[in-house]
């Protein structure tokens, strides 16, 4: 039963770390502009997520040894720098959009200004991760992060044309709409983006090293990944079908979570609305807590520094510094009064282009017998991860040029 206990957590925390500001955002955006003509991306982007997050999870439980820890001593310092470099200002980005979220999300609340839930936000988050054990922070958030289940109702409740939504779902690569091919082939970067945000598999590889895994704990790892970031992967889909059901008939552009939850006031009026801010707070302050834990994850293992939340603050802190600074940063950012949805789409199109440094490293790991004895990655394995690493090299390459092209999706 307790195993059974661990099992069902994790998958919780597994959809809670997929769904976050970025897929709110872009999953709305997409629905509302191309219907469900990039359901394909979606499903693309969750393969490929449960493929290096499920690598980044043995590698951790196998070698004991977070995955940054790893690709310094294996790659070299001078390719471990560029991935340090990639990787932190993406996190920053990120954070910085996840804040962004939580004020968004508490303006629906309160009609308060979002300005004014920026400081309280950072800070709220800092105690959370000063003063909270991991289990219990990951755990929580997972929880009140089902109630974007509200999403998935609200499909039916909403009476859609099911053939519609079915043929855009199945028809070929292009958009249905009079949007440009340049620009329905920016938001397919910027959802994949938003599905392989590389903050993810850093956050599961030093979460297993917080969990104590060991190999024994492999079936349990492939159960989160496998079950949670397709549930995931569920809610956003609801999430744009809401928006392709609601928004996408009456051309509602989708500048804020107001617009993202009118299909869910149209459901279900005034308590549904309560569900789906619920969700909105949850998925964006447990996302805010794993890309901050993230930015102190990555600099404290490269550097060798004590880290993690199984030390006390005392015994880690520069972690614990690295963190309150990048909070800082991130707020700074916010107080220029730069609109949250903005840096929220800018920063999954910047997770694509960085993809690369994010993912080969891990392959490369998850295939030395050095760490990995007997658990190296099998022949198929090798071969859909080498599929994605190309996919992955094409959405980095096309990501800037279509970003100019197209006035970042305008």
């Amino acid at each position: 039963m307790k195993g059974l206990f661990a099992v069902a957590l994790g998958v919780l925390t597994a959809i809670g770390g997929f769904v976050d500001i970025g897929d709110l955002v872009t999953s709305s955006v997409v629905g509302s502009r191309f219907g469900l003509t990039l359901a394909w991306v979606l499903v693309l982007g969750t393969v490929g997520i449960c493929l290096f997050a499920q690598m980044s999870g043995r590698v951790a439980a196998v070698s004991g040894r977070a995955t940054f820890e790893i690709i310094r001593e294996r790659l070299g310092a001078r390719l471990a720098v560029a991935n340090l470099s990639a990787s932190f200002l993406i996190n920053l980005l990120t954070l910085t959009a996840e804040i962004g979220g939580i004020a968004l999300a508490m303006q629906l609340a309160s009609s308060i200004s979002p300005g004014l839930w920026f400081p309280v936000a950072a800070f709220a988050v800092w105690i959370v991760i000063w003063r909270v054990r991991f289990s219990i922070l990951e755990n929580v958030t997972g929880l009140l992060g089902l109630a974007l289940v509200v999403f998935a109702v609200a499909v039916f409740f909403l009476h859609p044309d099911w053939s519609a939504l079915g043929s855009q779902l199945l028809q070929q690569p292009s958009p249905h709409t009079d949007e440009s091919p340049a620009t329905y082939w920016y938001y397919a970067v910027a959802l994949f983006g938003a599905a392989m945000t590389p903050y993810e598999v850093f956050f599961f590889s030093s979460g297993a090293i917080e969990e104590k895994w060991k190999p024994k704990d492999l079936a349990q790892s492939r159960v989160n990944v496998l079950v949670g970031f397709p549930l995931g992967a569920i809610l956003s889909l609801s999430i744009a079908a809401c928006a392709a059901i609601v928004l996408l008939p009456k051309g509602i552009a989708v500048t804020s979570l107001y617009e993202t939850a009118l299909p869910i006031a149209q459901a279900f009026g005034k308590i549904g609305l309560i569900v789906a801010i619920l969700g909105f707070v949850a998925a964006t302050f447990g996302a805010s807590l794993e890309v901050t834990l993230s930015s102190g994850y990555t600099l404290a293992q490269f550097f060798g520094w004590p880290w993690g939340k199984f030390r006390r603050p005392a015994h880690a802190s520069r972690f614990h510094a690295a963190m309150i600074l990048s909070l800082v940063v991130a707020l700074g950012i916010l107080l220029t009064g730069v609109d949250p949805v903005q840096v929220t789409e800018i920063s999954v199109v910047f997770s694509a282009i960085a993809l690369p440094l994010t993912y080969l490293p891990i392959l490369i790991v998850a295939n030395d017998p050095k760490y990995m004895g007997d658990h190296v990655n099998g022949r198929v394995t090798n071969v859909v991860g080498l599929i994605f690493l190309g996919i992955i090299l094409v959405a980095s390459i096309a990501a800037i040029p279509l970003m100019i092209v197209t006035g970042a999706g305008a």
